[in-house]
């Protein structure tokens, strides 16, 4: 009786396992369903730019807007929101944390498309290029979105 007990228990928890989360193959992951009618599904890109430059002055806010708007708004020209934040990240080479009270972050809302990637890397490398920085940091995740 004991045992059954136990053996039942078992078995109701083990409808409570997450699909796919035990052995054998994967399962399918129903697709996520937006909140609002009006909403459709879109990537997510989060980009942090560093403005402090080793052995430069830090960005200049001219030279930002420069930035944003020669090459930011052309591969993104649907939106975008710009953030003032703080960021701190560790040099791999050194382990020295580095500090920068002058990050701008900007977020964009976009179809996903063939040519998003290419659009992203654009972005990341011109900005590596023209203003030394050894990154550009990316977050991306799958949304829903209304406008």
């Amino acid at each position: 009786m004991r045992f059954a007990a136990i053996g039942l228990a078992l078995a109701a928890l083990a409808g409570c396992a997450a699909p796919g989360s035990g052995p054998g193959p994967a399962a399918e992951k129903p697709a996520y369903q937006c909140v609002l009618p009006t909403e459709q599904r879109m990537l997510v890109a989060e980009l942090f730019f560093g403005r402090d430059r080793r052995g430069h002055g830090a960005v200049s806010d001219a030279e930002w807007t420069g930035f944003l708007n020669a090459v930011i708004t052309p591969n993104f020209p649907d939106g975008l929101t710009v953030f003032d934040g703080y960021g701190q990240s560790r040099d791999p080479a050194t382990g020295e944390i580095g500090r920068s009270p002058r990050v701008k972050i900007v977020l964009i809302a976009v179809k996903r498309g063939p040519d998003v990637a290419g659009r992203l890397s654009a972005v990341i490398d011109s900005y590596k290029a023209r203003f030394q920085q050894r990154s550009v940091g990316l977050i991306t995740r799958d949304s829903c979105a209304a406008f």
